[in-house]
């Protein structure tokens, strides 16, 4: 797959009032450069129409476009790939089903990584560094000591992700990561692109050091 380095995620909950695809057009055009649709509430009908739009919205500016968990509804709008998690489908049942499209793994121990760079995973997450209100099922913090032991073990690309924000990042990155995830801190901000230029800024920094 190709590389990326800010993984922006929908979380609709967090900007009332302004639009799915407003929002994440502003993340885009601010450098997030590979996108995720998470909905675990919202019916069928309106979960399909939503990919419709984030589908062609990231062939527009031709990036990434990952579903989380829903197999079928990602096949159904061609997304790039499918994300994962510790409880649902199989990695091996899942690229049956999928092909050559992405698959994502999220993961938090790395007993857990190991085995989906096994499996033959194209990235994992790794996390939540940081306790997140964004997900009500979140596993307890795994720290940046996870961080680090993912950064000198695995060799497929990962992405740090759970309650990361500017005030926190230079630490995520300094411990190894090269990828970050937000979530609150860009759709919730009230400028996603501003919020997404000033990621890969400390992202760039930390490149240049």
């Amino acid at each position: 797959m190709r590389d990326f380095r800010l993984y922006a995620i929908t979380g609709e909950n967090f900007h009332p009032g302004r639009g799915l695809v407003e929002v994440m057009e502003q993340a885009i055009l601010g450098g997030a450069d590979i996108l995720q649709y998470r909905d675990k509430t919202g019916g069928r009908e309106d979960r399909l129409r939503k990919a419709k739009e984030l589908r062609e919205l990231t062939r527009k500016y031709g990036i990434p476009f990952i579903v989380n968990d829903d197999i079928e509804l990602a096949l159904e709008v061609d997304a790039d790939g499918i994300h994962l998690g510790q409880g649902d489908l199989p990695l091996e049942e899942a690229r049956r089903m999928v092909g050559n499209k992405i698959i994502g793994i999220s993961t938090h121990a790395i007993e857990e990584a190991l085995l989906a760079q096994e499996q033959g995973a194209d990235y994992i997450g790794a996390g939540p560094v940081y306790a997140t209100q964004t997900k009500t099922d979140a596993v307890a913090p795994v720290g940046l000591d996870y961080i680090r032991e993912v950064s000198k073990r695995i060799d497929i690309p990962f992405v740090a992700i759970g309650g990361i924000k500017l005030g926190n990042v230079d630490e995520v990155i300094e411990a190894g990561a090269s990828r970050v995830c937000a979530i609150s801190e860009i759709v919730g901000s009230e400028d996603p692109a501003g919020a997404c230029r000033a990621f890969i800024d400390r992202l760039e920094r930390k490149g240049r050091a």
